[in-house]
């Protein structure tokens, strides 16, 4: 059985016009499904838009769905109400993108991370310093930085402040939202490391959303790529970066640069972007897809097995891998 079953998600947001006025829904996430094994890395990839931190938003109940159902351990999460959803937020934690808004600046590190101790009385008081030092020293920090505030610290050391408090309770899945974008590339690479040896320790399942698909190939087991609110292709991260079913995971694979200036560099997809507002007909990626046909641009494609549990929602996936600059290594 899966530690997390998400099963057909919506939810969509009124948008309104310069005088205030409703102008229409914004789709943020469209009947989005997926599963998550205990100890397995799912990572969700797309641009900037796309509803994926909408969806982790949706799991941890932040945001209440239109419809659809998030189970977690078997427990259908968004039929709870707040009182009963409270012995979850144990089970469940988030590193949120930005570590310094995440962080309240008028407290302490310390008391940051004494107040899941309180909240869900994990420990008695006269221990709580001490599970504060420990949880400080696993993330890498120390003691002496328990009495310093948030701005006291750089975006590295404040994104593992973040780690720690959802460390704090124990959780079983932890969703990481863009944990290390706002970070330098060498402090990346440590956060990420020390993510891995965590979830190696505890056992933990992550849920790792981004939009660099780096990132995304070294830390996930399964990969789940979106697109205007859909999930259009899901399978092995191995299978994914060698073997890609969709033409806009072949897009995002051709705009990963690669230090070879002489190999000639495919053109983008076509155009922009279509509102979510007022997506295109059929198949959402056909104004910009190299493959497209007149039915693309009337039929929507369904998430389908293409083989080895290689989902793809395309009506061409045979065909993709044709424009595919490079092939990376996992």
């Amino acid at each position: 059985m899966p530690l997390l079953e998400v099963r057909n998600l919506r939810k969509s947001f009124r948008t309104t016009d310069s005088l205030g006025g409703s102008s229409g829904r914004l789709v943020a996430v469209d009947d989005v499904s997926f599963s998550l094994e205990t100890g397995e890395t799912l990572g969700l990839v797309g641009e900037s838009g796309c509803g994926k931190s909408t969806i982790g938003k949706l799991i941890m109940q932040l945001q209440k769905a239109d419809r659809g159902q998030v189970l977690f351990d078997n427990i259908e999460l968004n039929k709870l109400s707040p009182r009963q959803v409270r012995p979850y937020r144990r089970k469940l934690q988030m590193i949120f993108q930005d570590p310094f808004s995440s962080l309240n600046p008028r407290m302490t590190v310390g008391s940051i991370l004494s107040e899941p101790y309180v909240i869900h009385k994990l420990a008695p008081a006269r221990q709580i310093r001490d599970r504060v030092i420990e949880l400080l020293e696993k993330v890498g920090l120390s003691a002496e930085h328990e009495q310093r505030y948030p701005h006291e610290f750089s975006g590295g050391q404040r994104q593992r402040v973040g780690i720690a408090r959802a460390l704090a309770v124990e959780p079983q899945l932890i969703i990481a939202d863009e944990p290390v974008s706002a970070l330098d590339l060498s402090v990346q690479a440590q956060i990420l490391n020390l993510l891995q040896e965590i979830q190696q320790e505890h056992h933990l399942s992550y849920l790792f959303i981004a939009h660099d698909l780096a990132v995304i190939e070294h830390v996930s087991d399964r990969i789940a790529v979106m697109y205007l609110g859909k999930i259009v292709e899901l399978t092995a991260a191995d299978d994914l970066y060698r073997n890609p079913r969709h033409p806009y995971t072949e897009a995002l694979l051709n705009a990963v640069p690669i230090p070879d200036p002489e190999q000639p560099r495919p053109a983008p997809p076509a155009g922009e972007i279509p509102s979510p507002i007022n997506p295109p007909s059929g198949c959402y990626f056909h104004p910009r897809c190299p493959y497209a046909d007149a039915v693309c641009k009337k039929e929507t494609p369904q998430l389908v097995n293409q083989g080895k549990n290689h989902l793809a929602a395309c009506h061409h996936s045979a065909r993709v891998g044709r424009y595919l600059r490079h092939k990376t290594t996992a």
